[in-house]
């Protein structure tokens, strides 16, 4: 641990100083990515487009729809560009208290981070996305009586969720190194407990995916697949217990 106690304002005072670095980075990023907004939404779209019926678009129910959508296309855009930084601007914050082998994580955590999170979206996105949405709307069209309409504003809410969803899922083999190398996990509670972790990979699929089948299981799959990974990371780089005690073995040699 660091030798200096630094006292609870200075503590405050280093987040604040954090937060304002993480922050300016998200804004940089937000405003040169808003340059390409329409672009990065009609991206974003491309699943949706393809499953609607022919002569179907998305549409906007109200003048500032548009607006605002493409605000929040540019800061997500921009979160994701960000992201390194607040990642690096986090690991700075906490690295003071920890031990100095331990701070040679940092470039690892803040690439293996980054990259964890790119797979999610990029599963979720490129694998996930058309099947979804070719079941949701031929599910609601399938009698032909009723036409697909969908909002701008809707579907980037409904896909920008899922984004985040399988990108935080995918970060759990890293939040399991962690918690591994504190000792608060070990592999051989993480296989004890494994029922648990799957009946919490649907409650996760359920709540934060579309109320069907195929989507909570598209969440479910990788938790559960990544929980086994996260089993594996635990046992290599978890925090090794001390060897058990052979005082009494040696106290009973000397008494005989």
């Amino acid at each position: 641990m660091a030798d200096d106690q630094l006292p609870f304002t200075s503590h405050l005072e280093e987040l604040r100083k954090r937060l304002m670095i993480a922050g300016g980075a998200w804004l940089v990023a937000f405003l040169g990515c808003y340059s390409f907004a329409e672009k990065l939404f009609q991206y974003v779209a491309e699943p949706v487009r393809a499953a609607l019926p022919e002569g179907s678009s998305l549409v906007f129910i109200n003048a500032t729809e548009p607006f605002f959508t493409y605000l929040k296309v540019a800061a997500v855009a921009g979160l994701l560009l960000a992201l390194p930084v607040i990642l690096w601007q986090l690991w700075a914050f906490i690295a003071p208290g920890l031990y100095g082998h331990e701070k040679r994580f940092a470039v690892p955590f803040v690439l293996v981070s980054c990259l964890c999170f790119a797979a999610g979206t990029y599963f979720g996105f490129t694998y996930v996305f058309p099947t979804i949405f070719t079941f949701l709307i031929s599910f609601g069209t399938g009698t032909g009586e009723i036409s697909a309409m969908l909002s701008m504003g809707g579907y980037l809410t409904l896909s920008t969720r899922l984004l985040l969803a399988f990108g935080l899922v995918f970060e759990l083999p890293v939040v399991i190194f962690f918690l591994a190398r504190m000792g608060v996990v070990d592999h051989k509670w993480l296989r004890k407990n494994r029922k648990f972790a799957i009946l919490v990979a649907f409650v996760v699929g359920a709540i934060l995916t579309p109320p069907d089948v195929f989507s909570q299981t598209a969440i479910a799959g990788p938790f559960i697949i990544l929980y086994e990974v996260g089993i594996i990371v635990a046992r290599l780089f978890g925090k090794k217990k001390p060897e058990p005690d052979e005082e009494p073995q040696e106290s009973a040699k000397t008494e005989g």
